[in-house]
């Protein structure tokens, strides 16, 4: 059994801002002010509240895999978290190959889960070392 008490509130709120950080860096980066956009956004600002409660689910499920792992250290970290980002890689993968999402939407879409769930497993496995 997981000790939920045991689990670091400092590191899920960095792991939460780093999220939302990054995600507004990304999306903005890949997605502009392009109409073209894979995506269909929303209007208003929900998709924002949104966000930022799955910035915190996010970094709240990667802290519990990072101590359930027993990872503690940056490597142990990357390794959880990257796990994670290929996980949600396959689903991505699977939609696609159902054309449920676009080969586009799909590169955009994994890059960002990758590349966060990565880091967000550094994050939880340097602070669960300390």
């Amino acid at each position: 059994m997981m000790d939920w008490s045991e689990l670091n509130v400092v590191a899920i709120l960095i792991g939460a801002i780093l999220y939302a950080v990054y995600g507004g860096i990304y999306y903005t980066i890949m997605l502009g002010k392009k109409k073209d956009t894979p995506f269909k956004q929303t209007e208003g600002p929900l998709k924002y509240v949104v966000s930022i409660m799955i910035a915190f689910v996010s970094s709240s499920i990667v802290a519990s895999f990072v101590q359930a792992a027993g990872a503690e250290g940056i490597l142990s970290g990357l390794i959880v978290g990257s796990l994670i980002g290929i996980i949600i890689t396959l689903v991505y993968l699977k939609n696609t190959l159902f054309g449920l999402v676009t080969k586009k939407a799909f590169y955009i879409a994994v890059g960002d889960h990758l590349i966060i769930f990565a880091l967000l497993g550094m994050v939880h496995g340097v602070i669960n070392g300390m």
